[in-house]
């Protein structure tokens, strides 16, 4: 049962969430795992997983052409939503973020789990193309048109990002074929290996309940986008662009997950609105226990 499967990602979560409240092991040990998780073990796990994956194979273009699809069609709902009802970048800028953006430990925690190594391959390839994508279109839309300087500054920190260098590095390993040689690629695994779970527990640390219970029609419609409307929307591109089996699930996995946490950090440094951020990365976290195995049973991926 698919809900088998994934509980236990979620208990990881809890467990984070209860050990940042008991101030254990210490509460500045949670920043310094973000970091290390962020600079090192993440990035190894993304560069592990993309050499192995079949970057070659030309069908794989659909799988980062839907992902883009998909992501493009959600930005351009929320532009005309904004035309038709105006808001300013401090609250545009959560909303955008709490659709488009998604936590990646989670996703790559599901899709192991339930796709095995040939979904972390395919998911790398997808992390690859979104990543770089939804961190780009998050800054546009957290900036105010007088802020462009501050915005072209963000973005060249996007690009010295070591999630999206780590991408880039997997990406031309394995289309030269270099490959990990001398032992590399069992050094990059045992790192990898130590990445989702820290992440999930970082994740739970992270939560805000207070925050989700402000604003709480706000969490609700963007929520719903999330963890709903999303998915549906994967499905429906993922069909046009003749995805099947195993790219059709990582597809709608990365689309019914809840926002990142990061989104959190992102918004306060351009000055948006944090508590709606963090509301949003906590109840639908807290949602997604539900709704993600609801979504791929309902759209028959599992």
């Amino acid at each position: 049962m698919l809900l088998f499967t994934i509980w236990p990602l979620f208990a990881l979560i809890c467990l984070g969430y209860a050990l940042a409240r008991a101030g254990f092991p210490d509460p500045g040990f949670w920043p310094a795992a973000e970091r290390i998780n962020y600079f090192i073990l993440f990035p190894a796990l993304l560069v592990a997983s993309l050499v192995s994956a079949p970057v070659r194979d030309p069908a794989i273009l659909k799988l980062g052409g839907a992902a883009v699809a998909t992501i493009l069609l959600a930005a351009a709902a929320l532009a005309l939503w904004r035309f038709v009802v105006p808001s300013p970048a401090a609250r545009f800028g959560p909303t955008v973020q709490g659709v488009i953006r998604f936590n990646t430990y989670l996703g790559l925690a599901i899709t192991g789990s339930l796709a095995g190594p040939e979904g972390l391959g395919l998911a790398a390839v997808l992390l690859a193309v979104a990543v770089p994508l939804v961190n780009v279109m998050s800054i546009i839309a957290l900036t105010e048109a007088g802020s462009a300087g501050r915005g072209r500054a963000l973005v060249r920190a996007i690009l010295r990002n070591p999630l999206i260098l780590a991408c880039i590095v997997g990406l031309g390993l394995a289309l030269t074929g270099i490959g990990l040689p001398f032992g590399a690629d069992r050094l990059l695994g045992l790192l990898a290996q130590a990445s989702l779970p820290l992440g999930l527990l970082c994740v739970g640390a992270a939560l805000r309940p207070d925050a989700a219970r402000q604003d709480l029609p706000a969490l609700a419609g963007i929520g719903a986008m999330r963890l709903l409307a999303m998915p549906a929307l994967a499905a429906l591109v993922g069909a046009g662009f003749g995805l099947a089996g195993t790219e059709a699930l990582v597809l709608v996995i990365f689309a019914a997950i809840p926002t990142a946490p990061t989104a959190y950090v992102l918004t306060r440094q351009l000055g948006g609105d944090g508590t709606l951020m963090a509301g949003l990365v906590t109840a639908q976290t807290l949602a997604a226990v539900a709704t993600i195995p609801a979504m791929l049973a309902a759209l028959g991926l599992r």
